[in-house]
């Protein structure tokens, strides 16, 4: 299991993916409030808009993987540099890999990457209280809860309060992926 970064030749296997998994995503996934317009959810229209953010250092796309074959995306979005040098991280995983430490290690080994690398100072998740699943990645992780954020996302069609968590760099001296 691990990361790699999202190539367009993932195409057929990410609509696949989200595909097979439409039922088991939507209660979570971000939406589009009316006033936003029409969503561009193909791949093609995804990917070109991540790499153009990824290019201007505001984003970058991941695969989650299983036997180095895709099961999951794992994002780093909203980079923010200067004094403030966070972002924040979302992420999906197949439900018939769900369970299977997938999601913890790829975050770890991302928030690793972030902090080492990237030299970024707090990572950020932003998750809906009820999706209990979601929430042991952080918690997991030993990111710290820093509140309720009502109404924050447009989830599944309507404003969602979400519980946001926090992990500073100080607080992952030793590494994340030394937490799992």
């Amino acid at each position: 299991m691990g990361v790699r970064p999202l190539r367009r030749r993932d195409a057929r296997t990410w609509e696949r993916l989200r595909r097979q998994n439409s039922a088991w995503l939507s209660p979570w996934e971000a939406t589009l409030p009316p006033e936003a317009g029409r969503p561009t959810m193909t791949y093609r229209a995804m990917i070109g808009s991540m790499r153009r953010r990824a290019r201007a250092g505001q984003s970058m796309p991941f695969a989650l993987t299983w036997d180095d074959e895709m099961v999951g995306q794992l994002t780093v979005n909203g980079i923010t540099w200067g004094s403030a040098r966070w972002a924040s991280l979302g992420y999906w995983v197949a439900e018939k890999h769900a369970g299977k430490g997938i999601t913890p290690t790829g975050v770890a080994l991302i928030c690793d990457h972030l902090f080492s690398v990237v030299q970024l100072h707090r990572i950020e998740i932003a998750i809906r209280p009820e999706n209990v699943a979601s929430l042991r990645v952080p918690q997991k992780l030993g990111f710290t809860e820093i509140g309720l954020a009502p109404k924050f996302l447009h989830i599944a069609g309507d404003w969602r309060d979400h519980r946001i968590f926090q992990l500073l760099a100080e607080d992952a001296r030793h590494g994340v992926v030394n937490r799992l």
